[in-house]
């Protein structure tokens, strides 16, 4: 890259095609989380469902399209429902993912016969929480992953508000 004032330096850029993020709501006021290891952290995390886009013949999945697909690899649910919220680059300093958040609401199990699962390289553990305790995981540490506290901070704004 060259500065305004000329200088030249080499910057390391993780392309990325973008991802979807998906805050969950079922009708007793619970969210949907997985639990996985990430091995860059070192631990678990316990974070919203989320996925990247999938890339095809040069085009790029449609946010929508993927948020669905993912709620239902990692969580076995579909929804009735579906919002977006906005969208936030993940960590603008050293990749171009552009991540979009999704409510989903009118949670419904997938039919077994025809439901998709999770990635071959995932190990996903479901855990429902009332939304109020997912909030406050967020503030006391327990849930670490950005994404996951930017949605369930969005969400509890919106409920807060009654703009479910």
């Amino acid at each position: 890259m060259e500065r305004a004032d000329g200088s030249r330096h080499t910057r390391d850029i993780a392309g990325h095609p973008g991802a979807v993020a998906i805050v969950a709501l079922d009708g007793d006021g619970r969210v949907p989380l997985v639990r996985q290891w990430r091995l860059p952290a070192g631990r678990d995390l316990l974070e919203i469902p989320a996925g990247g886009l999938d890339v095809h013949d040069g085009r790029t999945e449609d946010p929508q399209l993927a948020a669905r697909r993912e709620l239902e690899e990692e969580t076995g649910l579909r929804a009735g429902a579906w919002r977006k919220l906005g969208s936030f680059y993940s960590a603008p300093g050293f990749t171009e993912e552009l991540m979009h958040l999704f409510l989903a609401t009118d949670l419904a199990a997938a039919a077994a016969d025809g439901r998709l699962g999770p990635d071959a390289d995932e190990a996903l553990i479901l855990e429902w929480l009332p939304w109020q305790e997912a909030v406050a995981a967020s503030e006391d540490g327990r849930i670490a992953d950005a994404k996951s506290i930017v949605g369930l901070f969005w969400l509890a704004r919106l409920l807060e508000r009654d703009e479910r």
